[in-house]
């Protein structure tokens, strides 16, 4: 760790259990000349502990901080895509960090901007679907280019790390993260004389911008998914996407990989 990087914020959800196994790492922190922080703002470490889900909680909650290092911790024995350490294991944890066997990854983030007004950011994906039981119709334009008419469930954009989550399981690829780029999948084309679309999932540059336009067909209220949360957001009618110029820096082990993670995970 950086010298200067020394202020710790744990992001949880308290219960007894897990406020017990914590109280440890305080106190081995703080012995290592570590200060916890009641407040993010004051933190330069964010540590999330729990899953892959808090982890994406915490991001978003403490406003994606360029100036921090996030490092999540599994609160359970689960595999985790953004967790490398243990809360069972915190003292391979320390010493891996007093010893240099960490490093900086840093993952791309996506911007998503509703109806030019609104930005998110999002490390997962972006998603939007329909809140009916119907189909929601969907202009795709990749630059200026009308590229397609989607008529279906929704269209997910993920970003590479965000490959392995919803974007996985309607059939999308998984993106190594040292590619800047994102990635724009299906949910349940329907293709007819009227509505064709590719079929399939497509990756586009971090140069391009991504164009959502919702057809205003008594649809216009659907879901926007950003990451694990959920926002209904009256009257959409655009949503542009881009690669962000910021990232997410965390802290990794030096001999756990994205891929060591990934085929660790599902293989």
């Amino acid at each position: 760790m950086a010298e200067q990087r020394r202020n710790l914020y744990f992001y949880y959800h308290p219960n007894q259990e897990l406020d017990e196994k914590l109280e440890p790492l305080y106190q081995l922190a703080r012995d290592k000349d570590f200060t916890v922080v009641e407040d993010s703002k004051n933190a330069n470490i964010i540590i999330a502990v729990g899953g892959d889900g808090t982890f994406l909680q915490a991001v978003r909650n403490t406003g994606f901080r360029q100036d921090c290092l996030y490092v999540g911790i599994r609160s359970q024995n689960e595999a985790g895509l953004y967790c490398d350490f243990s809360i069972d294991n915190h003292d391979e944890m320390v010493e891996a960090m007093e010893n240099a066997e960490v490093e900086v990854r840093r993952f791309p983030i996506i911007e998503a901007t509703v109806n030019n007004e609104s930005t998110f950011y999002c490390l997962n994906e972006c998603s939007v679907r329909s809140t009916l039981i119907k189909s929601i119709d969907i202009d795709v334009y990749i630059d200026d280019l009308l590229f397609e008419t989607f008529r279906g469930d929704g269209l997910i954009v993920a970003t590479p790390t965000g490959s392995t989550g919803y974007n996985k399981s309607t059939k999308g690829a998984v993106v190594d993260p040292k590619l800047p780029c994102f990635q724009v999948s299906e949910l349940a084309s329907l293709n007819n004389n009227r509505f064709r679309t590719l079929g399939s999932s497509f990756i586009l540059s971090g140069e391009r911008t991504l164009k959502l336009h919702v057809r205003q067909d008594g649809n216009d209220y659907p879901i926007i998914g950003m990451d694990n949360e959920a926002f209904s957001i009256r009257n959409i009618h655009d949503v542009t996407v881009c690669l962000s110029d910021q990232v997410v820096k965390t802290v990794k082990l030096k001999n756990n990989s994205y891929w060591d993670r990934v085929k660790r995970t599902f293989l």
